[in-house]
């Protein structure tokens, strides 16, 4: 791929989009240094956190396995449940903010705090990903890394995650949906091979 086939990258609002893996709320301690190393890295790097579902969504799992959700109503509860991690996360995370879309966490940059996304509001206006269990807050996360430009994003998983496993069936999928998305946005038409399937 050429330069001028990809979406300009000059403009890049953060150098790494950090995924922080739900499971986490399991092991207290973990959880805590991760934070610590959040406010570390955000000294000297942009930073975005997307937290995971975590317990939140795990409720939202185990109603879906009573109740049989449609896939739209189990959706928007799995992203409501990131909102609610958000929340505990920007509680607990020196210097952060909640965020709910690229303009908030911009301005949150320029006044120096580190953005937490509470993805709600963002994915409702874009609605970009298929609604549906094989995508995670794995995938929200790779979508926004690659719609915001990101050059990096980083999964946090908990401690003893299934390596196999890692990442859902649809995550390679939503980092290239959001990097075509930012493309087309710039007006430059670009779609990457998956994209043109």
């Amino acid at each position: 791929m050429t330069k001028d086939q990809r979406p300009e990258t000059r403009d890049v609002l953060v150098d790494v989009v950090v995924k922080l893996g739900g499971g986490l709320l399991a092991h207290a301690a973990h959880f805590d240094a991760v934070l610590a190393m959040l406010v570390d890295a955000a000294a000297t790097r942009r930073l975005l956190v997307v937290p995971g579902g975590g317990p939140f969504a795990d409720a939202v799992r185990h109603v879906d396995r009573q109740l049989h959700l449609s896939d739209d109503a189990a959706h928007w509860m799995a992203v409501l449940a990131m909102d609610q991690h958000a929340h505990l996360v920007v509680s607990r995370l020196a210097g952060s903010v909640l965020v709910g879309d690229a303009a908030e966490a911009a301005a949150a940059l320029g006044a120096a705090r580190l953005p937490v996304l509470a993805p709600s509001r963002w994915l409702r206006d874009a609605d970009p990903l298929p609604h549906t269990w094989d995508v995670t807050s794995d995938s929200i996360a790779a979508w926004v890394a690659g719609a915001l430009g990101a050059p990096r994003l980083v999964l946090v998983k908990p401690p003893g995650a299934a390596v196999d496993n890692s990442v859902d069936a649809y995550f390679h999928r939503a980092r290239c949906l959001g990097l075509c998305r930012r493309g087309r946005d710039a007006g430059q038409g670009w779609l990457c091979g998956d994209c043109r399937r």
